[in-house]
């Protein structure tokens, strides 16, 4: 994907509380692969050492590419995974400076 007008990037911060960190990561391992088919990229994915705490940063050709993403079945598919995980969930919109 090359870095058009429109595209727009996203760090998610996730905290997560040690007994919901396999749910958590089992919720990521079932919706990260579903990004190219929306024009999304995993630009990179951190976690610390215990992994409570994570940070992906992603982008997408478009805004709209995003929300197609976000609105998938099959994301929501998973959700309960991601609730049952208990995760605090931050997202930011970033720009390249």
């Amino acid at each position: 994907m090359s870095h058009r007008a429109n595209s727009v990037t996203f760090v998610l911060i996730a905290r997560i509380p040690p007994e919901g960190i396999a749910d958590f990561r089992a919720y990521e391992d079932a919706v990260l692969p579903l990004l190219p088919e929306f024009n999304g990229r995993l630009d990179r994915r951190l976690r610390n050492p215990d992994g409570t705490v994570e940070m992906h940063i992603v982008s997408f050709a478009s805004e709209a590419d995003f929300q197609t993403y976000r609105n998938d079945p099959r994301r929501a598919a998973h959700a309960r995974l991601l609730e049952k995980s208990a995760a605090k969930l931050e997202l930011l919109p970033m720009q390249d400076v």
